[in-house]
């Protein structure tokens, strides 16, 4: 517990321009973003090959790379970079695509070669990032509340503290995101 407060700490001190303070962050949130990889990976099929390693450390690229956001505490540290990481495996799953049917020779993102994805796994990810995407749009909250509890490991009360809602809300929020993420893929298929 005293090292959520160190992060959200460091946090402040970094906004606030301390170098130092970037320095000591790294370590901390490196270790967490590898657990959130780790366990965003064991959520895959036997059998899948993506090094959660290299998904950390493309997201924490993207993260540091051009401006970066103003994070307001831990848990919204977090969700940013449950997103990049999401963004990372999409990013990975669409050249995987475009390379199966002849794509261009030049690609945007490089990975580690370690990250492989099957055709079938590449169509998963797209789907689902497709299928957020739709929740985005017709409700923002809800793909953001389901990108923190499943991407970032966000318990629902650290949601609730983030959002100011009650946790049974967070709760109906899921449910009700749930349904619609499985609604929608089940009609994609």
């Amino acid at each position: 517990m005293a090292e959520r407060h160190e992060v959200t700490q460091l946090l402040s001190q970094v906004r606030a321009g301390d170098k130092q303070a970037s320095a000591q962050l790294v370590p901390l949130v490196y270790k967490e973003l590898r657990k959130i990889a780790g366990a965003m990976m064991r959520r895959e099929r036997p059998g899948h090959t993506l090094q959660p390693t290299a998904v950390v450390n493309e997201a924490f690229i993207r993260l540091l790379d051009g401006e970066q956001p103003h994070f307001e505490n831990r848990v919204h540290f977090f969700a940013i970079a449950a997103r990049a990481m999401r963004r990372v495996l999409v990013d990975h799953a669409r050249r995987r695509l475009a390379d199966k049917r002849g794509g261009e020779a030049h690609q945007q993102v490089e990975l580690d070669e370690n990250i492989a994805l099957t055709a079938h796994q590449s169509e998963e990810v797209l789907g689902l990032d497709e299928a957020l995407d739709r929740l985005e749009r017709m409700d923002a909250r809800q793909a953001q509340i389901v990108e923190m509890h499943y991407f970032a490991g966000n318990s629902v009360d650290e949601i609730a503290h983030v959002f100011q809602i009650s946790e049974r809300t967070v709760k109906r929020d899921l449910q009700t995101a749930r349904l619609f993420l499985k609604h929608t893929l089940q009609s994609a298929d």
